[in-house]
């Protein structure tokens, strides 16, 4: 098969949401469609020890959240799917962040009964911002929740979006009956009992036929026709290049966990989502379809096998092919490297593949190579952008319980931090080391995987600072700048990339040092030119 149709075949989204919107359960049934698995984990808590496929951390086991992205690919009616199933929860958001920037589209999934929640706000903000197609999925029709039109409502209200419905719910939760699909002109209908079947569709494309009172009832049918009457009159008609350009949304309901609206969902998404996107470097536009392999490292993942201690970067492919064992030129290192064994993903399955194109995640073995956001190229010096740190919100010192064990727990750091799981800062004072997060639960994600994957223990301090900023100052030899450093002694820090870091120990402080030295600018996330 040529290029071009490989690229044409490939599709590459993320599914983001509040945590316990069903995310996970989502996946999980996408996967079913695709054949990629013959039957559903339940995704709820210790209880149930089959878990899903896609959570394959064991603190994720235990806990029953996603911490981590994970990577799943299948074959849908000849389509290439790669999912990125991201962290709903709020205290991993940096690493969903980072995932948006691998991802050509998104489907958004929101609870029917909670409705459009923080984390949902702040992630499809990100999604806006970049011009990411969006589709937005209505989960737990089976459940009572809110009414369909007051969702659609809320979700353009506090999300900015211009939606317009692709499927319809006749009844919900006692009542639900099942979906109108109103794409593909059919009714689905739901028996409440089909977790793992599939249900028949009814192809049903004139509404005023009166035998959609025997299939659905009196009641319900004329409900759906004054429904669907609205929504003609309401929403604009669904245009395909009016998503493709992020400006509108296309919304489907279902029930995850029953299996009911996913395959709709599914075969809609295959048919209007975007193929590989073309990507802004900070050199040039680079289009998909060109010949020479360019790709970035969106995320790091350390000890996916915790009997070896292997480190993954995932790199996604933007443009050419990227080939086993050719020489591929390291940007950062302006080093030329080879691989052996380029993995593709099913969760924790992994295989070796021998090409991959454009869209495609490839998982390469690390020895300590790679960081967040390092670009491979045949050659052309690239850096593609985007993937910054974001200044974290909780800081503790961090301390060596075991004295026995400081190399592993350097080594084990060291590795942490290279995957983005926080920061780590050290400070110029005194030499000691300080870690942010964007959330408090990664304070213990980090001391449950030091002690299982690295056998080092640490113990925490707290460190009471209000916001960490990148320092760039105006003219670094300046005595504004030199005077700056003296003063602010204290408060200064080196991160992991050797820049300094001023850490404000409060909002007054922080206003303060900005009037008093205005030839130095502080930044909020790491990445600025």
């Amino acid at each position: 098969m040529n290029f071009k149709k490989e690229i044409a075949r490939r599709r590459t989204f993320g599914i983001i949401s509040h945590p316990d919107a069903g995310k996970t359960t989502l996946t999980e049934k996408l996967l079913l469609f695709g054949g990629a698995i013959q039957e559903a984990g339940a995704v709820k808590n210790n209880k149930i020890k089959k878990t899903a496929t896609s959570d394959f951390m064991e603190i994720e086991r235990q806990r029953g959240i996603s911490v981590a992205t994970s990577v799943l690919a299948f074959i849908y009616k000849d389509k290439k799917i790669n999912i990125l199933d991201t962290p709903g929860h709020k205290d991993f958001a940096e690493d969903t962040f980072r995932t948006l920037t691998a991802v050509d589209s998104v489907i958004v999934v929101i609870d029917v009964a909670k409705g459009v929640e923080e984390q949902t706000e702040k992630l499809v903000e990100v999604c806006r911002m970049r011009k990411i197609p969006m589709i937005v999925f209505i989960n737990k029709m089976d459940r009572e929740g809110k009414d369909a039109f007051d969702l659609l409502d809320e979700v353009e209200q506090k999300l900015g979006l211009s939606v317009t419905p692709l499927s319809f719910p006749i009844g919900m939760g006692y009542d639900f009956k099942g979906i109108y699909n109103i794409y593909e002109k059919n009714i689905n209908l739901f028996s409440g009992n089909s977790k793992k079947n599939i249900e028949e569709t009814i192809a049903f494309d004139d509404l005023s036929n009166p035998e959609l009172e025997k299939i659905i009832g009196n009641k319900a049918a004329e409900t759906l026709r004054e429904n669907l009457e609205l929504i003609t009159g309401v929403y604009p008609p669904f245009n395909k290049q009016e998503y493709l350009d992020g400006a509108q949304q296309p919304v489907f309901f279902g029930s995850a966990l029953n299996n009911f609206g996913v395959r709709e969902l599914l075969d809609c998404f295959i048919e209007i989502a975007p193929t590989p996107r073309d990507k802004m470097a900070e050199e040039r536009l680079v289009k998909a379809d060109e010949k020479q392999m360019t790709g970035f490292v969106f995320k790091i993942h350390a000890n996916m096998d915790p009997k070896h201690r292997d480190r993954l970067a995932f790199v996604k492919i933007v443009s050419g092919t990227f080939e086993r064992n050719k020489p591929y030129l390291h940007v950062r290192h302006n080093k030329n490297l080879k691989f052996s064994s380029p993995n593709a993903f099913f969760a924790e399955k992994k295989e070796i593949v021998d090409i991959s194109f454009p869209g495609d995640i490839v998982g390469l073995h690390d020895t300590g190579h790679f960081k967040i956001g390092d670009t491979l190229t045949e050659g052309e010096v690239l850096h593609y952008k985007g993937i910054p740190s974001f200044s974290p919100e909780h800081f503790r010192y961090i301390n060596n319980a075991d004295p026995m064990k400081a190399k592993q727990l350097y080594k084990g750091i060291d590795q942490l931090m290279d995957e983005g799981v926080a920061q780590l800062f050290t400070l110029e004072l005194n030499g000691r080391k300080v870690i942010g997060t964007v959330g408090a639960l990664q304070y213990e994600v980090i001391q449950y995987r030091l002690e299982h994957e690295y056998g080092a223990k640490c113990t925490y301090e707290n460190f009471p600072v209000y916001k960490a900023c990148w320092v760039e100052p105006k003219d670094p030899k300046s005595v504004e700048f030199q005077e700056f450093k003296r003063v602010k002694q204290k408060f200064l820090a080196i991160d992991k990339r050797g820049q300094l870091v001023f850490l404000a120990d409060s909002q007054f402080s922080l206003q303060m040092t900005q009037q008093k030295y205005p030839n130095v600018t502080l930044h909020f996330t790491s990445e600025f030119s």
